[in-house]
């Protein structure tokens, strides 16, 4: 590895014609100004991005070569730690939307992402995916609504993920199952004797090698207690991954990794292993298959931190924090919802009303 290098990465950039911030135009490569409309284009790296050997960093830990020195704000209710400019320091937390106070700020330091898919769709377009989840939601408090209505509830975040390359090569013994039938008398529940087809398998041993490249295996580099994205939103299109390019941040919260390389590593081996078993299987074919023994070796291991892009509204309501999702390049809407007890409470009370009106109408004219 490289001797460590620290660098400030400059994340306010000034229009040159009115010196407002210029602010990254979300499905495009370019910054704009919101007041006078100057643009600039953003310089990417047409080399691509950089495939970090793994095990040098995970032997030095402490090294940080393509790292920079940034502000960073921790939220002490959810734990959440989130980077936000200068102008979105009154901002509340992305997650439980608690306070983010300049007092809680400190210098730290990063492995500077190596890729970046910068936000597709923007803040307006977030939000009437939002408000059109809400309105289809049934029994939502009116505070869910007034959230839906008002787009400083919805916030741009750039989310942090490791990506793990590596070539695998696995040996295996297991049993190959093939389906053969047989008909049998048997007894039905009404007691007579019928004709029933019955299943059943012949197992042959099978044993051999696959091997093949594991690649962009998705680890989730940040935990909170709270304010974890649904499943049905972390699905990206890495194919629009783009070189790490600060000015893609302006305008938007970037959250820290909190989980460190080397867990990050061990989540990654597992999905591998997963893999591999299914590569087992497939290749021992039949209609049915058991890998009763397994040995995995991965090589030309590397990593990468990246930046996806989430759209997140988050708030309080009776004491309890919900927070929701739209995927900042597809549009995918996830989270969790609460519920108006009086709204329920009021509809149960209408059908128990119109339920005996119905009775009374039928017994009076009876």
């Amino acid at each position: 590895m490289d001797s460590q290098t620290t660098q400030k990465t400059e994340l306010k950039k000034a229009c040159s014609n009115c010196g407002a911030e210029l602010k990254y135009k979300p499905g495009t490569t370019s910054i704009v100004c919101e007041y006078c409309g100057h643009q600039e284009s953003i310089a990417v790296d047409e080399t691509g991005f950089e495939e970090l050997e793994l095990y040098p960093y995970l032997r030095e830990m402490g090294g940080l070569k393509h790292s920079e020195q940034i502000s960073m704000l921790h939220c002490k209710n959810c734990g959440a730690t989130q980077h936000v400019e200068e102008n979105y320091k009154s901002l509340h937390c992305v997650y439980c939307n608690s306070p983010l106070v300049i007092e809680d700020a400190y210098q730290d330091d990063w492995i500077l992402p190596g890729a970046i898919l910068p936000f597709q769709i923007d803040k307006k377009r977030s939000h009437q995916i939002f408000q059109k989840w809400v309105k289809r939601l049934w029994f939502a408090p009116n505070k869910l609504k007034k959230a839906a209505l008002d787009p400083q509830f919805t916030k741009g975040l750039y989310l942090p993920y490791w990506t793990f390359d590596a070539q695998l090569f696995a040996t295996y013994s297991g049993r190959r199952g093939e389906y053969y039938y047989e008909t049998k008398r048997v007894r039905n529940s009404q007691g007579k004797m019928v004709s029933q087809r019955v299943r059943k398998t012949r197992w042959y041993p099978a044993s051999g090698q696959v091997s093949g490249f594991v690649d962009d295996t998705l680890i989730q580099a940040s935990q909170q207690r709270k304010g974890r994205v649904p499943t049905k939103v972390a699905h990206w299109n890495l194919k629009l991954l783009q070189p790490f390019n600060s000015s893609f941040l302006t305008g938007f919260v970037t959250e820290k990794y909190t989980i460190p390389l080397n867990q990050g590593h061990l989540q990654s081996k597992e999905v591998a292993h997963g893999i591999a078993k299914r590569w087992c299987r497939q290749d021992i074919g039949g209609d049915t298959q058991r890998v009763t023994q397994m040995d995995m070796q991965l090589s030309e291991e590397t990593f990468k931190h990246i930046l996806l892009p989430v759209y997140v509204s988050a708030y309080r309501f009776n004491g309890k924090e919900y927070s929701f999702f739209v995927n900042g390049e597809n549009g995918t809407i996830s989270g969790t919802r609460p519920y108006s007890a009086w709204k329920i409470f009021l509809t149960v009370l209408f059908g128990l009303l119109l339920i005996g009106t119905f009775i009374f109408l039928a017994k009076t004219q009876g």
